[in-house]
């Protein structure tokens, strides 16, 4: 369960070495929320924790321990095999090879952000409570990442409402001129803050909205220190904001059948 933490037990700095763990956990308390908030499966061992959805939403497979054992495995094989839609999985130790499945994969950054202060974002930047505001970011991220299994779209199939009803989770909306234009999910779990889905959508991309977007949702949590996996294009916003590499990261991802 994704928890909040209280001033007691909340960390005040976290090393570079700890940081792939963390965003492991992180990881899987994000995707524990969405599988139960779209009524998906959601299967937890010791060694990984995966949503399996439908055919649209596909199986997310997130890595916990680095030594997965071949019982493990196994049963993650298992699973990969009996996706119903694509396949995505997170190795954030880069210790588990999967291309024995059929699986491509490659490298991203997690990063690590100390707790610290939070400069005013230059846009309004609000914090969903509203149904409309869920499908306005619902749409950013659908276009921002080009997430064509979720289209034609279906409002509240990638964000349900009762996605920021689970503990620990929160969607900001960056306003530009009152209009919907960049969206990130931001998930608190054991006293550990990261960031997900920080897409603009392609009207307003080159006017600083992802940095906008990405000030107001650090503002909530400048207290603790947080974690990410950044892709290449969003890194240099990711060290602007005060984080650094503390690991790379390994993703596999199914391939395409050829039509």
């Amino acid at each position: 369960m994704t928890t909040r933490s209280t001033s007691a037990d909340r960390p005040a700095s976290l090393a570079a070495a700890e940081a792939p763990m963390r965003q492991a956990r992180n990881s899987a308390a994000l995707w524990t929320a969405t599988g139960r908030s779209r009524g998906h499966e959601v299967v937890r061992r010791r060694g990984f924790v995966a949503a399996d959805g439908d055919e649209r939403a596909g199986l997310r497979v997130l890595i916990q321990e680095s030594d997965l054992d071949a019982g493990e495995l196994a049963e993650l094989g298992e699973l990969v095999r009996g996706a119903a839609g694509p396949v995505n999985v997170e190795d954030p130790f880069g210790s588990t090879d999967l291309s024995h499945l059929g699986m491509r994969s490659w490298q991203m950054p997690v990063m690590l952000r100390p707790p610290g202060p939070v400069g005013e974002p230059a846009l309004e930047v609000i914090k969903v409570r509203r149904s409309e505001d869920l499908q306005a970011a619902e749409r950013i991220v659908i276009e921002g990442f080009e997430l064509t299994g979720f289209e034609p779209y279906r409002p509240g199939e990638l964000f349900p409402m009762s996605f920021i009803g689970q503990p620990g989770v929160d969607v900001f909306v960056a306003l530009h001129d009152g209009v919907a234009a960049g969206a990130c999910v931001s998930v608190v779990d054991d006293g550990v803050g990261s960031h997900y889905w920080v897409g603009t959508s392609p009207a307003f991309r080159s006017r600083g909205v992802g940095r906008a977007v990405m000030l107001g949702a650090l503002a909530h949590v400048a207290d603790l220190p947080v974690t990410l996996t950044a892709s290449k294009l969003g890194r240099p916003l990711y060290e602007s904001l005060g984080y650094t590499v503390a690991a790379p990261s390994t993703w596999w991802a199914s391939v395409p059948a050829t039509p």
